[in-house]
C-alpha cells in the first residue's frame, strides 16, 4: 500500500514538474483511426429473422422474398397450394357421403343408393372424415413450415463465413496395411 501511494506522489511530481508555455496543452498519443474497410460493412440486423417471420405469416412467401430467395416462393405455394386442394377435395367428399346418408335416413334415394351400403356410407364418410382433418394439419404445417424456413434462412444469411476457417474431406493411405481412410479436416488459418 505504501509503494502505491508513494507511486502515485511521485508520479504526480513529475507531471508538475514539467514546465508548459502559455497555451500549449499535452495531447495524449491515442491508436491511429481505423478506417472503414476494417469493419465488415454487413452489419448484423437482429430485427431481420423477426422481419421475414412477420412477412411470412402475414402472406405466405414474403418472407422468402425479403430473403432475396425468390427460387423458394414457387416451392412454398406448391406445398401450401397442394394441401390445400387435398384439404377441399376431402371435405366435398366427406359432405357428399355424409348428405347422401342423410337422405337415406329420410328414406329418399340418393346417388349411391343401389351401390352402397348404409355401412359403407357410415365408413366413406369417417375415411374422408379423417382424410380432412388430416389435411388440414398438412396445411398448417407448411404455413408454419415457411415462416420458419424464412426465420431461419434470414439468421444463416447473417452467419460470418470466413476464408480463413474451412472443412475439406481428407483422405490417407495407412501405410502398414495399405488401406485408404476417409475422414474430415477442420482448419482456421490465423492471420
Amino acid at each position: 500500500m505504501f509503494i502505491l501511494i508513494f507511486g502515485l506522489h511521485f508520479t504526480n511530481a513529475q507531471n508538475d514538474s514539467i514546465p508548459q508555455k502559455k497555451g500549449m496543452s499535452m495531447k495524449l498519443k491515442t491508436e491511429p483511426n481505423l478506417k472503414e474497410k476494417d469493419f465488415s460493412l454487413d452489419l448484423y440486423d437482429p430485427l431481420g429473422p423477426a422481419k421475414a417471420a412477420f412477412y411470412s405469416a402475414i402472406v405466405p412467401g414474403l418472407g422468402q422474398i425479403y430473403n432475396g430467395k425468390y427460387w423458394k416462393l414457387p416451392i412454398v405455394y406448391a406445398a401450401i397450394g397442394t394441401t390445400t386442394y387435398f384439404y377441399i377435395d376431402n371435405n366435398n367428399q366427406y359432405k357428399k357421403y355424409r348428405n347422401a346418408f342423410k337422405q337415406r335416413l329420410t328414406g329418399q334415394e340418393d346417388e349411391f343408393f343401389d351401390v352402397l351400403t348404409d355401412q359403407n356410407l357410415i365408413d366413406a364418410q369417417k375415411l374422408f372424415r379423417k382424410n380432412r382433418d388430416l389435411s388440414l394439419l398438412f396445411v398448417v404445417g407448411a404455413y408454419v413450415l415457411n415462416i420458419v424456413d424464412a426465420n431461419v434462412d434470414a439468421h444463416l444469411q447473417q452467419f460470418n463465413v470466413s476464408e480463413n476457417l474451412s472443412l475439406k474431406p481428407q483422405a490417407e493411405q495407412d501405410f502398414f496395411t495399405g488401406e485408404l481412410r476417409y475422414g474430415l479436416s477442420l482448419n482456421f488459418k490465423f492471420n
